[in-house]
């Protein structure tokens, strides 16, 4: 009966109204941009929303890989914007406090990309910031989101490593 529940039903509804169009659609990683414009008024505009951000933010990640294999810090940040944003304004998962945590660390210095994680509601920020910046990012963040919600925030530092892998 949650929000996160609706937003699947919401993405759900989408998949069929876009299948019925084209049967090749069986969900929303198959459909495109141009698929979706064709059928937003069939769609109604929530529920176009909620699957523009699922189609845009498919082709964020693919480009999220490129730009990080390629070292494209710049091209990055401007996805983990892009995917803040639509988490926010299509999706509808941010709220005034992750959107805060997001803005206080995208104007720092050595900070490569700022973004909600998660499912929403609620929860974390992922903020990709240079070693040697970590510390003022952890106090400045820290500083503003206090002085601005009269709430500690906690942060946790982590380091991203290659993950699991098998042993050859």
């Amino acid at each position: 009966a949650g929000e996160y529940n609706a937003r699947r039903a919401e993405c759900e509804a989408g998949v069929r109204t876009l299948a019925r169009r084209q049967p090749a659609i069986r969900a929303l990683r198959d459909a495109t941009l141009e698929d979706l414009e064709h059928t937003h008024s069939e769609l109604g505009d929530v529920v176009y929303r909620r699957c523009r951000h699922v189609v845009t933010e498919n082709k964020r990640v693919l480009e999220a890989a490129t730009a990080l294999e390629q070292g494209d810090l710049q091209s990055l940040r401007r996805l983990m914007a892009e995917s803040h944003r639509s988490m926010r304004d299509d999706f509808e998962i941010s709220c005034e406090e992750l959107d805060l945590l997001v803005e206080l660390a995208d104007k720092l210095p050595g900070v490569f990309g700022a973004r909600m994680t998660g499912g929403g509601f609620g929860g974390c920020t992922i903020n990709l910031v240079e070693t040697a910046r970590v510390a003022e990012l952890t106090a400045q963040v820290a500083q503003g989101y206090e002085r601005a919600t009269g709430k500690p925030a906690k942060i946790y530092v982590c380091r991203a490593e290659t993950g699991a892998q098998e042993e050859s």
